[in-house]
């Protein structure tokens, strides 16, 4: 057997376990979500509370304090999680959907629109209020995770094209997101500490460079970076993408999958871990908002309105503007197999901010638990219609008979998913 069948066959590709992982974590982060808004409203509150915010462990930074299960949550898992993200970015920009211009360009404008548009709105609406301003970039995520898990509830009513264009605009997301938690979040910087970061990051690229492969040298050496960072005063889960970026990835044409390379291993063997522990348990943790004396008042007050309209408006606003701007003026091509009406449903469930939008609105407001809660109450609710009305565009469009501009490998690796 040649080593590109060895390639193909020893292992799943990396975008159909992506999606496999991503759609079925999808739906049960939806329903850690919902469990998690059923304890915050029931007798079982304290004690979900208690355990939350319970000391759990030693003073690790002294901007964070005592360790509690949901900072061991927030900044300890969800670096897990990004690394993942940046592995996933990593792999795309260098052997997958994105490693040419003419395959960046249209997912790099929409993201991109699909940021500054709900960021925008969400200024406009607060903009009597300077206190809130540091909000801005709550709505202006996508979740992966719930979005797939969306689309996947469609079945084959949602053409592969949609999908693909899913998943690529919402890494260029993800990129966005980093690197604004990382330049606009970050309020105290100990330059000892970023240093040392500076030094752990150089050792890792040398070793990417000498062509060490070994994982577990990679790992430690991360384990190091993340503390590090999260001493810095960088939010610790920057280091995740960091040291993704370090992991070698041995390039294959004729697969994505090379057996022996260390990205794909590495991606393989936590995507189960972030779809079906990290992110729910995130969800559960963050998503539990008690609606006890929330009136109308508190559900329409600016931080919610701002957060949920720039989700649910802006997303769907910028990304559908900039996708037909772009095949109108011939910047990209129409996405195959998919008529106006679908993309329009794809753009709207962009607006599904969840994971991204949650770690970020907890990151804007330190220390302020009642805007913490109003955003949580923004990011439901704008998700929440973003998801509904997205689904329900999508279940009943009509579809298109014929399938454009997906190569048969991709059409073939989505069809053996979905």
């Amino acid at each position: 057997m040649s080593s590109e069948k060895q390639a193909r066959t020893g292992t799943d590709s990396a975008l159909r376990n992506f999606l496999k992982s991503e759609a079925a974590g999808g739906i049960l982060l939806m329903i850690a979500a919902a469990l998690a808004m059923i304890v915050a409203n029931s007798p079982f509150y304290d004690m979900y509370h208690h355990f939350l915010h319970e000391v759990k462990g030693p003073v690790l930074s002294k901007k964070l304090g005592p360790m509690t299960p949901h900072l061991w949550i927030n900044d300890g898992l969800m670096a897990i999680f990004f690394l993942l993200v940046g592995l996933e970015i990593k792999r795309e920009f260098v052997d997958g959907r994105l490693n040419t211009w003419e395959r960046r360009r249209l997912p790099v404008l929409a993201a991109a629109a699909g940021m500054v548009v709900p960021a925008l709105i969400y200024l406009a609406i607060v903009r009597d209020f300077p206190a809130l301003y540091n909000g801005w970039a709550i709505p202006a995520a996508t979740d992966i995770a719930f979005a797939i898990g969306v689309l996947a509830l469609l079945g084959p009513r949602a053409p592969t094209s949609l999908k693909l264009f899913l998943v690529t605009v919402a890494i260029v997301d993800d990129m966005g997101a980093v690197a604004i938690i990382a330049l606009v979040y970050t309020a105290e910087i100990n330059g000892a500490a970023l240093l040392a970061s500076a030094v752990i990051l150089g050792i890792m690229y040398t070793m990417n460079k000498a062509g060490v492969k070994s994982l577990i040298a990679y790992l430690f050496f991360a384990l190091l970076l993340w503390f590090a960072v999260l001493l810095s005063g960088v939010h610790a889960t920057i280091a995740g993408v960091l040291a993704a970026l370090a992991i070698p990835i041995v390039v294959t044409p004729g697969s994505p999958d090379a057996v022996d390379s260390p990205l794909h291993r590495l991606e393989h063997g936590i995507a189960p871990w972030s779809a079906f522990f990290i992110v729910p348990v995130f969800g559960f943790a963050n998503a539990g908002v008690s609606l006890e004396g929330i009136g109308m008042e508190q559900i329409f007050a600016p931080l919610p309105i701002g957060i949920a309209a720039g989700l649910f408006l802006g997303k769907q606003v910028g990304i559908f503007a900039a996708v037909w701007l772009a095949v109108k003026t011939g910047f990209a091509g129409r996405l195959g197999g998919a008529s106006w009406l679908q993309v329009y449903g794809v753009s709207m469930l962009c607006g599904i901010g969840f994971t991204m939008s949650l770690f970020i609105g907890a990151l804007a407001f330190p220390g302020e638990a009642l805007l913490i809660e109003e955003a949580k109450i923004g990011v439901l609710g704008g998700s929440f219609l973003s998801a509904i009305i997205g689904y329900c565009i999508l279940r009943f469009a009509p579809q298109e008979k014929h399938l454009k501009s997906l190569d048969k490998k991709e059409a073939q690796q989505l069809k053996e998913v979905l």
